[in-house]
């Protein structure tokens, strides 16, 4: 059972594959394919990342080749241009990289990746040195707690504690990570609060309450909020 919140730390993929400043084109495609990821970070002699080179740069080759020499002044990408004539990692990545810290949260991680519009993030420690890589199958691994675990954290990490302060009979049940919720709260201005905390668990996906409350206002089917 986890009664704190999931860090990248939790589910970060290591060891990390990456590539220096001076790996070679060809080096870098073939650690694509064995390792089967879509990019790899850059780092310097002292493991900190300085870019990252993606399928996508290393693909900019094969668009523009046979572009003739008369043609390259009507290019309105003239960085991708230069990508497609770079052989190594350093003149091929895209600096400075995007990278997120090992004690963020995933709501944070997950949100950094959806703006960036990117699948994979190095993480760096305090020093800035690599020490993962987070994808957002990495995210996803949150909803593979059992329903049992969900439903422990659930009663001893939210219902107890509200029960010592409000009295009352809940129950809970969890299936497929779908929270069932009902009985009473005394203190029916408790209701809400439940919900949140509970929508606040990793790995929940939905809550469907009939928790009693003001004119059972609090019954009804409430999203997740680990999205």
């Amino acid at each position: 059972m986890n009664e704190s919140p999931y860090f990248v730390s939790d589910v970060m993929s290591r060891p990390v594959v990456a590539v220096v400043r001076d790996a070679p084109f060809k080096e870098i495609a073939e650690a694509l394919a064995r390792w089967r990821v879509s990019a790899v970070p850059v780092l310097d002699s002292e493991r900190r990342v300085v870019g990252v080179v993606s399928e996508a740069d290393l693909l900019l080759k094969e668009e523009f080749r046979g572009l003739a020499s008369k043609d390259s002044g009507r290019v309105r990408r003239p960085v991708d241009l230069a990508k497609a004539g770079a052989s190594t990692a350093e003149d091929l990545m895209t600096s400075p990289a995007i990278t997120v810290h090992e004690d963020m949260t995933l709501p944070q991680a997950a949100r950094i990746m959806a703006v960036e519009k990117v699948k994979r993030l190095p993480v760096v420690d305090a020093e800035g040195r690599v020490c993962g890589v987070v994808s957002r199958s990495d995210l996803l691994k949150v909803f593979l707690r059992t329903d049992e675990d969900l439903a422990a954290e659930i009663r001893t990490g939210v219902l107890q504690r509200l029960a010592a302060v409000s009295g009352g009979d809940v129950h809970v049940r969890v299936r497929q990570g779908v929270v069932a919720l009902s009985g009473t709260l005394n203190d029916p201005r408790l209701v809400p609060v439940a919900i949140r905390l509970i929508q606040a668990v990793p790995g929940v996906v939905r809550i469907e309450s009939t928790l009693n409350g003001p004119r059972d206002a609090s019954a009804g089917i409430f999203p997740g909020a680990d999205d």
